[in-house]
C-alpha cells in the first residue's frame, strides 16, 4: 500500500508495471523519489504520509537499489565503463582506430583513418555533453562499430572511410552521466553544475539565460576540464566537419546560435542544402539557422566558436530524439509551417517569429523561448524525453542516425572535391 502511495506520490505508475521484477520497481521507485520534493503534485494528506513513510523505509536500500538503475530499467543502454570497454576493445580490432582518454574526467577519444586512404573531409563529432542526453552517445559508439564494420551500415561506412576520416568524443560528460546512470536522469551538467554548452569562448555571458542548475555558464569561458579538453582537441584537429549530437527535441541547426541579428553566410547556402537532404531522408523535423528566439539567446556553444574562431567550412549541431507524443506534434507543426512559408525558413533564422509557437511548444538547446518545459518533471519525465525507453526505439534511432552522420560526411566530400563551399574566409551578414 506505501508503495502504491509512494508512486501516485511522484505519478510514476509506470513503476507499478507487472512484469517488472520487484527489484527493478524499486529501483524506478527510488529514483522518482529523488525528484519528488521539486513536484507539485495533488493527492490527500493520507497518501502522502504513506509516500514519506515509505521513503524513510526505502533509505538503508536506496544506494543499493539506485546503484544500477539505468542498468536494471533500461538494460540496453551502455553505462560509461561498459562504452569505455567496448572502445578498448574495437581499438585491438578495428583497422585503423586509434583510442586515447584525456583529461582529468578520462574522456575516450577515438580516431579513425582507413589504412592506405587519402581523406578529403576530416570529421569532429562531439556526443555527449549532457549527461541525461544518454542516446547521443550511443549513437556515437554504433557509429564507430558501423566504421569497424560491426553493423549493417559496415559496406556504406567502409566507402565513406576512402574520403572521409572521423575523430570522436564518444562520452563528452562522463563523470555526471554515471549519475544519471544511478537515477537523477534530469541531470544536464557538468561535475561543477556547469552546461558545457555554455562554456566556450563565444558570445559568452557571466549569467545564466535561464535557470543556473541547467544553463550556468561557469565563472569564466573554458573554466571546465571537459571544455578545455574538446577546445584543444579540435584545435590541434582542425576538422573540415564539425557536429555536436543532444537530444530533447529534434532538430537539425547551423549557425549562428548566439543571436538573430546575424546569418552565418560561409558556407551558407551549402550547409542549408546539406541539411535540407539529410532532413528528408533521417528527421522530417525543423532545421536551418539556430538563433535565439524572442527574449532568448544561446551564448558560449561550441557550434558557433567552433565555426567562428576554427574557420571549419561546415559546422552543425543536431537533436535527434524526442518521446513520441511530443515528435508527432512536432513534425505536424513544422510540415504547416514549411507549407505556410518556406521562403522564411530558408532566407532567416529559426528565431524568426513565423516559428515562435512551434519552439514555445518544442523548445530546443538552440531555440526556444524559456525553461518552463523543464519545471514539474520527475526523473522518469526526463529519461522519457531525452531517451529511448524501450529497446526497438533504441535501435532504430542509433542506426538512423548513425546513417545520417555517414550521409552528412559523403555530401561534404562531395563538395568539397568539387571546391565548393571549402573556403575560410569570414563573412557575416545582418538580417
Amino acid at each position: 500500500q506505501a508503495f502504491r502511495a509512494a508512486a501516485r506520490f511522484v505519478g510514476s505508475v509506470a513503476c507499478l508495471s507487472p512484469p517488472m521484477k520487484f527489484s527493478t520497481k524499486l529501483a524506478c521507485l527510488v529514483a522518482a523519489l529523488a525528484a519528488a520534493d521539486a513536484v507539485s503534485v495533488s493527492i490527500d494528506r493520507s497518501q502522502q504520509v504513506k509516500a514519506r513513510r515509505f521513503r524513510n523505509l526505502l533509505k538503508s536500500h536506496s544506494l543499493r537499489a539506485t546503484t544500477n538503475a539505468m542498468a536494471e530499467l533500461f538494460p540496453f543502454y551502455h553505462t560509461s565503463d561498459a562504452i569505455s570497454d567496448e572502445l578498448k576493445r574495437l581499438a585491438g580490432t578495428c583497422p585503423g582506430m586509434t583510442l586515447q582518454t584525456v583529461s582529468e574526467r578520462n574522456i575516450d577519444v577515438v580516431t579513425i583513418r582507413a589504412p592506405g586512404a587519402s581523406p578529403t573531409n576530416k570529421n569532429f563529432l562531439l556526443f555527449g555533453e549532457h549527461a541525461r542526453e544518454l542516446i547521443s552517445p550511443e549513437s556515437g559508439l554504433h557509429l564507430i562499430k558501423s566504421l569497424c564494420g560491426e553493423t549493417d551500415l559496415a559496406e556504406r561506412a567502409k566507402a565513406i572511410l576512402q574520403d572521409s576520416e572521423f575523430q570522436i568524443v564518444v562520452n563528452g560528460n562522463p563523470v555526471s552521466r554515471r549519475k544519471v546512470e544511478t537515477g537523477d536522469f534530469c541531470l544536464r551538467v557538468s561535475p561543477t553544475g556547469v552546461d558545457l554548452n555554455r562554456n566556450w569562448d563565444e558570445h559568452w555571458q557571466p549569467d545564466a539565460v535561464f535557470s543556473a542548475s541547467d544553463t550556468n555558464p561557469g565563472p569564466k569561458p573554458f573554466s571546465e576540464p571537459e571544455t578545455q579538453a574538446f577546445k584543444e582537441l579540435v584545435t590541434k584537429y582542425q576538422p573540415t566537419t564539425f557536429l555536436t549530437i543532444h537530444s530533447g527535441t529534434r532538430g537539425m541547426y547551423m549557425p549562428w546560435a548566439f543571436d538573430m541579428q546575424h546569418l552565418a553566410s560561409r558556407n551558407e547556402p551549402q550547409m542549408m542544402e546539406i541539411l535540407r537532404k539529410l532532413d528528408k531522408d533521417h528527421c522530417q523535423c525543423p532545421f536551418g539557422a539556430a538563433g535565439r528566439e524572442v527574449g532568448y539567446s544561446c551564448p558560449g556553444t561550441c557550434l558557433d566558436w567552433v565555426y567562428d574562431e576554427l574557420k571549419t567550412p561546415y559546422a552543425f549541431a543536431f537533436e535527434i530524439y524526442v518521446d513520441s507524443a511530443e515528435d508527432d506534434d512536432l513534425k505536424s507543426r513544422w510540415e504547416e509551417k514549411m507549407a505556410a512559408d518556406a521562403f522564411i525558413q530558408t532566407e532567416s533564422h529559426l528565431g524568426h517569429s513565423h516559428f515562435k509557437d512551434l519552439f514555445e511548444a518544442h523548445p530546443t538547446d538552440f531555440v526556444q523561448l524559456n525553461s518552463k518545459r523543464s519545471r514539474g518533471k520527475t526523473q522518469f519525465d526526463c529519461f522519457a524525453q531525452f531517451n529511448p525507453s524501450d529497446a526497438d526505439k533504441f535501435q532504430r534511432v542509433v542506426e538512423n542516425w548513425s546513417a545520417a552522420y555517414l550521409d552528412m560526411s559523403e555530401l561534404i566530400v562531395a563538395n568539397l572535391k568539387k571546391g565548393v563551399g571549402n573556403s575560410t574566409g569570414v563573412v557575416s551578414t545582418s538580417v
